[in-house]
């Protein structure tokens, strides 16, 4: 059945792969992106999800456009790495605006239509190092595994009303960002990777693709690595 999705950050990377998939199987796709250009072929609009009124205005305009919103991929993320004692607090705030507050924020808003309707998909792009740990990203891991505790709770406060809510959490994924990684953290990322290669973004959005559709139905609060089996266990 044909559904309707959006998908934030969806301009670019493991974002644009998600909305590819999801419009190829037949959704009607919406994207946000904060910066760059809107992808070809997709409907997109301009957002920076940290800003409310941003968020707002993003709902109504694909609402508008669309209808209403029946799935969210909370994809929207960034990334400012250092040591903790030496990260500014600006940078350690942005993180967590945009990879945690935006999602409970976006989540937020599109609840209500899927309650009413007892039907709604909800997924978060986390991480694998939200349950591993990295060295100079404690800003990131924070957000990324504080998207799990948002989820578990998320997914108990609308179980009953059809709404599941579900985290996917890719390994090293070949995109943008990974791309500028220093060469020997790209290799102890792979040592770290059972299979010995990164993942491609088509290969997170197969697993967000199933977490969207009917047959996902009794998923609801798990964590779904696309790792390779990094964080094997955890």
């Amino acid at each position: 059945m044909s559904r309707r999705v959006l998908v934030t950050g969806g301009n670019r990377g493991i974002g644009l792969a998600i909305a590819r998939e999801l419009d190829a199987a037949g959704h009607k796709v919406a994207v946000t992106y904060r910066s760059g250009e809107p992808p070809e072929g997709l409907f997109a609009v301009r957002c920076d999800v940290t800003v409310p009124e941003q968020v707002e205005a993003a709902f109504v305009e694909v609402e508008a456009a669309r209808g209403e919103v029946e799935a969210v991929v909370a994809n929207a993320g960034i990334t400012r790495d250092a040591l903790l004692a030496r990260m500014p607090a600006a940078d350690f705030h942005a993180v967590v605006a945009t990879n945690l507050s935006a999602t409970a924020m976006v989540a937020q808003r599109s609840l209500m239509p899927m309650v009413q309707a007892r039907w709604g998909r909800l997924v978060f792009i986390s991480s694998a190092v939200a349950l591993t740990g990295s060295p100079g990203q404690t800003n990131y891991c924070a957000a990324k595994a504080g998207l799990i505790g948002l989820a578990r709770s998320l997914a108990w406060e609308v179980g009953s009303r059809g709404v599941t809510v579900n985290v996917v959490a890719p390994g090293f994924v070949e995109t943008g960002m990974t791309a500028v990684l220093p060469a020997r953290r790209r290799e102890q990322f792979l040592e770290q990777t059972p299979l010995r290669r990164p993942g491609r973004p088509e290969e997170i959005a197969a697993a967000v693709r199933f977490l969207t559709g009917d047959d996902a139905g009794f998923i609801t609060g798990a964590v779904l690595p696309v790792s390779g089996g990094l964080g094997l266990g955890l």
